[in-house]
């Protein structure tokens, strides 16, 4: 089961509740960091030794004098990374997705592949968690294809947890793809409302089931929960707003390390999310 954590935004929590679920899960787990930009999971679960992996992805390149500029790449390319300009074909490796397309639509055989690095996959293990994390290349701006190598190593037979990137954008499609569950986290304000309206529009246009957890919920309003009264969406958790587990998390201390309570209540939404996937 790969279950995925995911927000409308940053600094809701996410990493917190894939870590302390990660930990709680009781058994052998993979947990990815997919916020390839920013990763912070190894913060919390540090492994004593790690393995890592550099990345590349291929990127066209042009023999300009087997090209007949018939413009066959430029029409088949949807992203502009490779562009006729005056006779010549130029290829702009940023913006290439690397989809093969303009090497097969070439007639003369004037493109080739060449590749570029993203990034880093670096590996590492605590107890019985498996962690896999990547590192964005500085200066790269493409960070979907970084994220799809992370998720190579997710375990479909057992158990898997995504710590997302935040938002709505590409970058979070990639990482929800193939999810059996998403975990939406969520604060009781109203730019949490908003950015939760957003990420439930996303899964369900990905028609993936998922269920609620409010961080720090004994602040702002209860207009969350009458958004998820309204639109049928369950509330699997419910963190309070405490300062000693604030100290902790401060400390890089997963709150179900300090506190036995928190241990047995992410337990609980553990077993929620397993209810919830044999109800679906």
């Amino acid at each position: 089961m790969i279950i995925t954590v995911a927000s409308g935004k940053g600094g809701t929590g996410k990493t917190t509740i894939a870590t302390n679920l990660a930990i709680s899960a009781n058994n052998s787990v993979r947990l990815l960091d997919c916020d390839v930009e920013e990763p912070n999971v190894h913060l919390f679960i540090t492994p004593e030794s790690t393995k890592t992996r550099r990345v590349s992805t291929m990127v066209p390149t042009v023999n300009q004098a087997l090209c007949n500029s018939c413009g066959a790449c430029e029409e088949i390319c949807q992203f502009s990374a490779i562009n006729l300009v005056a006779g010549s074909i130029m290829v702009f490796p940023e913006m290439c997705h690397s989809c093969k397309g303009c090497l097969m639509v070439c007639p003369t055989g004037a493109i080739t592949e060449t590749s570029r690095e993203l990034g880093e996959v670096i590996h590492g293990r605590v107890g019985a968690i498996d962690l896999y994390y990547g590192k964005l290349r500085v200066g790269e701006a493409m960070s979907p294809p970084l994220i799809e190598k992370v998720k190579e190593h997710a375990d479909k037979e057992g158990l898997t947890i995504i710590d997302a990137p935040p938002g709505t954008s590409c970058p979070v499609i990639s990482a929800l793809r193939a999810s059996d569950f998403v975990l939406l986290v969520t604060e009781p304000t109203p730019f949490g409302l908003n950015d939760l309206k957003l990420a439930v529009e996303t899964v369900r246009t990905l028609n993936l089931p998922m269920g609620l957890v409010i961080n720090r919920c004994d602040v702002g309003d209860d207009e969350v929960k009458k958004y998820a009264e309204r639109e049928k969406l369950p509330i699997l958790m419910e963190i309070p707003d405490r300062r000693d587990i604030a100290e902790n998390y401060s400390k890089g201390t997963p709150m179900v390390e300090a506190f036995p309570e928190m241990k047995t209540a992410f337990e609980n939404l553990y077993a929620a999310v397993k209810d919830r996937m044999k109800v679906a």
